[in-house]
């Protein structure tokens, strides 16, 4: 319903303004409002450039060379990105479920891209929303890692999202600005009534719902979230995009959802570690 002559970085702005005016009123007339340490502005630029502005960037931009479908299916790998994230910044190494899972993915990712990405005349375009699909993901990962260490000193998660979302928008609206765009969004029902919803439901009830996952379960695990979307979001390309399928993309999808299910297939391990980490997280 956004679709059409206003670009997608100004409707992403738009979006995450009216989220923070959202989040910081709600703050302000509950009482919960708080300050935070100055030291801490540091990981909420970063939450603001990876998860609030980084990520929409990056994934509409794939939107402009692979269908929307296409790009859920990519986004539902941030449950890999996750698992190899926490290795790479907090040490704790994958286990062999995770790597099993991330080699399946990998290969249906290869499948689903094939006839894009090794076609005539469709190499370079592909290739690069196949990249940017990448890197929209990663921003995401990232992001769930910096939100849980925006709020180690003790700062609330609502009070760590608002300030993020603010940032995010400072960056988004340098975009703008670079690209000489108009900030005036479009004025019709359709575009406003969606523009409310994702900034309202998607944005705040949204990421407020995930971060608090991320908080109670792990990014590893929350982001388990994100298998379901590629079913729904391949779906509605069939019906509105024309998404075509063929014998390749549908061995792809499968193999990508199973490798998601091999990663968070339950455990004794798992089970225990879950059950010690919501332990600490009651005491605390």
């Amino acid at each position: 319903m956004q679709l059409g002559p206003v670009p997608a970085d100004v409707s992403v702005f738009w979006r995450f303004l009216l989220a923070a005016i959202a989040i910081w009123g709600w703050l302000g007339a509950t009482g919960r409002l708080r300050r935070a340490a100055r030291r801490q502005h540091l990981w909420f630029a970063a939450l603001g450039a990876t998860l609030f502005s980084g990520n929409f960037l990056f994934l509409y931009g794939a939107e402009g060379y692979v269908p929307s479908g296409t790009v859920s299916v990519v986004f539902s790998l941030a449950t890999v990105f996750n698992a190899f994230n926490q290795w790479l910044f907090l040490g704790v190494r994958p286990t062999q479920q995770v790597l099993i899972g991330a080699a399946l993915g990998a290969v249906g990712i290869v499948l689903l891209f094939s006839d894009q990405i090794f076609a005539p005349g469709l190499h370079s375009g592909a290739a690069l929303g196949f990249a940017l699909a990448l890197g929209g993901t990663y921003c995401f990962s990232l992001g769930n890692l910096i939100s849980r260490r925006a709020t180690r000193d003790g700062t609330s998660l609502p009070n760590a999202v608002a300030r993020g979302m603010s940032w995010g928008v400072v960056y988004l609206g340098l975009v703008v600005a670079l690209h000489r765009q108009s900030f005036v969004p479009r004025g019709t029902v359709p575009y406003m009534s969606a523009l409310l919803y994702l900034a309202l439901i998607g944005s705040v009830f949204g990421f407020l719902a995930y971060l608090s996952l991320v908080a109670r379960i792990g990014p590893e695990r929350a982001a388990y979230v994100t298998i379901l979307s590629p079913v729904i979001a391949l779906g509605l390309s069939t019906m509105l995009e024309g998404y075509n399928w063929n014998v390749s993309m549908i061995l792809g999808l499968p193999m990508i959802l199973a490798g998601n299910f091999v990663i968070f297939f339950p455990s004794s391990r798992s089970h225990s570690k879950s059950h010690e980490t919501t332990i600490i997280l009651t005491h605390d």
